[in-house]
């Protein structure tokens, strides 16, 4: 068993004790941070340094250098699963991720693939590895993945969509199709998650960024349904240690009594949801992570401590809560406002412990 010199994250995850609120923020080693930026200018692009295990590594360390974090997070991207199946992912400046060749016929659909990680996706799990070891046992590390869900939207959209038309169209015409999709999906994201704890994560998290666009029950049927088949197949021990997991929804709010009831060990909430009313839904049952409104950065130091005070005070007292925004940080925060936001947790949060 590896010793963690600071190992609250995992302990709040598993709700234990702890003697303040662990913090980590989505989207923390990104464009907001100027060497995150000069290292992006060094890989050539975006995908570049998401396949160059030692530049990934390296900005999985860079936002550790500069605020006291309670975890990292490997650099990498929800696309990488799509692109291994052969989708050609691409990044055009200024405009997000497309897809070459989207989804849209039943042959298409039926030459889909569950990519060995080991060979498709192994500059993240390398990744992985190095950042794990340059860590050397000082915060633990997190490996992360899509839903099968939010993957799909892009594989059958070809990019981002505001009204997810494609992939509506196939749930009410052809909803065969999509849960091929998505079955596939959860197969390669289990086998995704496996091989990053193998490679050393040790915390892992499934983003569904899109599930909340759904109709009630279809989320149920469509996004739940298989992230709680990505939770069946998960290890939940490495190395000698528990491994846990979390499960975000993007707009989840309606479902949060459900999403407990998963299998995950916790739930991230996004900002729309108050704290305090989503500890009592869940019932203790998993841990809560969130939800800052990740505008409250714009904010100058007076707001920033003052939007954190209010979120621990909505969970109250006691373990159990991971702070963290309710999404990621936009690219525009100032890179002084995560500190004021780091140290502000850290030093409120200790009256709650």
């Amino acid at each position: 068993m590896t010793f963690l010199r600071n190992d609250i994250f995992i302990r709040a995850l598993l709700r234990q004790p702890t003697p303040r609120t662990p913090v980590w923020l989505m989207r923390q080693a990104g464009r907001y941070l100027p060497e995150y930026n000069v290292t992006r200018s060094r890989a050539g692009s975006f995908l570049a340094l998401c396949r160059n295990p030692d530049l990934a590594a390296e900005v999985t360390l860079q936002p550790l250098a500069r605020y006291a974090l309670d975890a990292a997070i490997v650099f990498s991207d929800i696309l990488t699963i799509p692109d291994a199946m052969g989708l050609g992912l691409e990044f055009a400046e200024g405009e997000g991720p497309r897809l070459a060749r989207p989804l849209r016929e039943e042959r298409d659909v039926g030459h889909l693939f569950v990519p060995d990680p080991g060979e498709r996706l192994r500059y993240v799990t390398d990744a992985v590895s190095q950042a794990r070891r340059a860590l050397e046992g000082e915060v633990p590390l997190i490996g992360f993945a899509g839903s099968p869900f939010t993957l799909a939207c892009y594989m059958v959209e070809g990019g981002g969509s505001s009204d997810f038309r494609q992939l509506k169209t196939m749930r009410y015409r052809r909803p065969d199709l999509l849960h091929r999709i998505l079955d596939v999906n959860a197969r390669a994201v289990t086998a995704y998650l496996n091989a990053q704890i193998e490679a050393g994560a040790q915390a892992v998290m499934i983003f569904d960024t899109w599930g909340g666009a759904l109709a009630h029950a279809d989320y149920l049927e469509f996004s739940l349904a298989y992230m709680r088949q990505v939770l069946s197949g998960l290890r939940r021990e490495h190395d000698g240690a528990r491994v846990p997991n979390i499960l975000f929804t993007k707009g989840g709010g309606p479902w949060l009594e459900a999403m407990a009831g998963s299998g995950c060990d916790a739930v991230g909430i996004d900002w729309t949801v108050d704290l305090g009313t989503a500890r009592t839904r869940v019932g203790g049952r998993v841990a809560l992570q969130g939800n800052l409104d990740p505008a409250a950065l714009f904010g100058d130091a007076e707001a920033i401590r003052g939007a954190v005070a209010a979120v621990l005070a909505q969970y109250g007292s006691g373990s159990g809560h991971v702070f963290n925004l309710g999404h990621g940080v936009s690219r525009f925060t100032p890179a002084e406002s995560v500190a004021e936001l780091v140290d502000s947790v850290h030093e409120l949060s200790l009256a709650y412990h």
